[in-house]
């Protein structure tokens, strides 16, 4: 791994264990095993790194799930395999864990990926619940958009719920709730 690798991913990490105010240039440096001289030829300060960073926390994020939509199996057991997939639930989520972060959401630019990867896949869990209903597999009255709204917000809201009860099985029951909200009946 390159320094500017190095660095893009020593921030990352900082990112999501300390948040933007808590990630100094000298903790940057010191993780990633790069100079002062490294990070200015790479990156116009901080604040061009984290984007980078941020950047690459939200392609990851996307690819992952759009491995999960674009897999084998109905609507449902697609959304399922994506609510259920392996996290680090207590550490949150890395694109998620932003929002909470002042200095982040009072930048445009180091905003701008955090609410582009949150627009995209509520688009995306609106398709496949549109989907989902043409196919008879939903309620033909389910609201897609509003539904996976509603899917985003049980994620997050699941990463903050278990973090303040230190367990990850508050992340697990809220995903079951959404998930038990999906279901449909049997005539």
């Amino acid at each position: 791994m390159d320094k500017r690798e190095r660095l893009i991913e020593s921030t990352r990490e900082l990112l999501w264990e300390r948040g933007y105010v808590g990630t100094s240039p000298k903790a940057i440096q010191e993780r990633s095993g790069a100079g002062q001289g490294s990070m200015y030829h790479h990156f116009q300060g901080k604040s061009g790194l984290a984007l980078a960073a941020i950047g690459r926390n939200a392609e990851d994020l996307r690819a992952r799930a759009e491995a999960e939509f674009a897999g084998p199996g109905t609507v449902v057991e697609r959304i399922t395999v994506y609510l259920r997939r392996e996290r680090d639930v207590l550490k949150g989520c890395p694109v998620g864990k932003l929002t909470q972060d002042p200095e982040v959401m009072a930048d445009a630019d180091l905003r701008k990926p955090v609410e582009e990867t949150f627009g995209w896949l509520t688009g995306r869990l609106a398709g496949l619940l549109d989907e989902g209903r043409a196919a008879g597999e939903l309620d033909p009255a389910l609201d897609p958009l509003a539904t996976a709204t509603a899917l985003v917000a049980v994620l997050q809201g699941g990463y903050v719920l278990a973090r303040a009860a230190g367990s990850p099985d508050v992340f697990a029951k809220a995903v079951d709730g959404a998930l038990g909200l999906l279901a449909t009946k049997e005539n």
